[in-house]
């Protein structure tokens, strides 16, 4: 169990912020700083990716993490977790797509990697007394236990990425643009002459990049082409691989336009692993 006080000052209050790169992992660490906290950033490389892999950003993002660092004259602290993400969050994304289902590996890396494995680096090994990271979601007291609250810019909230964490987590996280929205954010930025003002958000899973994903899953994956059928048991059609699919999909599935069917849209309803049918 981590422990922390709440009788400290924020002059006196030690906080490791999570530097993505990004513009809100930047102006949190300005805004924990501009309150007086001590402020500490930590850049955490999560894949393991080629010097010469075009799709990575890796390398760029670090550079701009450490630009801001610079800004904000405050120290910048690098950790490589490539392992702890393969084995705690990457062999379980291969292993719910090989199981039919498509899973959301960025929940896991932020029960994983980031409220764990960086959580307590920050708080044991940096001597931290909370982490700060850029989501957009909000911590509450009540009645003595934190909860995880919505961040007040509805078309950023994060709440969802982060339904994993327990109190204890909460309680050692600070979420300093949760109350803030999108484009106040990049305006604060701005104003405060951080370079990664005007950066594009990322988007997408961190560890395949701009890569097509079917291009990505099929190198760990290997794809076993099928029948696609209808509700009735109709074959309508042919799958390059049941991974490629999810519930509820609607585009891609290559079967419009079909004599007989009329004109409303298909959907993915089920996926029948024993048959390898869609």
């Amino acid at each position: 169990m981590l422990t922390a006080s709440n009788t400290k000052t924020p002059e006196q209050t030690k906080v490791i912020v999570g530097m993505s790169g990004g513009v809100d992992s930047s102006v949190s660490a300005y805004l924990l700083k501009e309150q007086g906290y001590q402020v500490e950033g930590l850049f955490m490389k999560n894949w393991e990716e080629d010097d010469t892999d075009e799709y990575c950003a890796a390398a760029q993002d670090l550079d701009d993490a450490q630009a801001i660092c610079d800004k904000l004259e405050i120290k910048l602290h690098t950790i490589n977790f490539a392992t702890e993400y393969w084995d705690n969050v990457f062999e379980y994304f291969l292993a719910e797509y090989k199981a039919g289902r498509t899973p959301n590996p960025d929940i896991m890396c932020n029960k994983e990697i980031k409220f764990k494995a960086f959580l307590e680096f920050a708080c044991e090994d940096l001597g931290a007394d909370y982490i700060a990271t850029g989501h957009y979601v909000q911590r509450e007291l009540r009645d003595n236990s934190w909860k995880m609250i919505r961040g007040l810019d509805n078309n950023k909230d994060q709440s969802y990425f982060l339904y994993t964490l327990n109190e204890d987590q909460l309680a050692h996280t600070l979420f300093p643009v949760g109350h803030i929205e999108k484009p106040e954010v990049r305006a604060i930025a701005e104003k405060a002459g951080l370079v990664t003002h005007n950066k594009k958000d990322s988007t997408g899973i961190c560890f395949i990049g701009e890569r097509k994903f079917k291009d990505f899953l099929g190198q760990y994956l290997p794809a076993q082409p099928g029948i696609i059928e209808s509700a009735e048991g109709v074959a309508v059609g042919h799958h390059d691989g049941l991974m490629y699919h999810t519930l509820g999909q609607r585009k891609g599935l290559r079967i419009g336009g079909l004599a007989d069917a009329g004109e409303e849209p298909w959907y993915v309803v089920e996926k029948d692993l024993l048959r390898n049918v869609l």
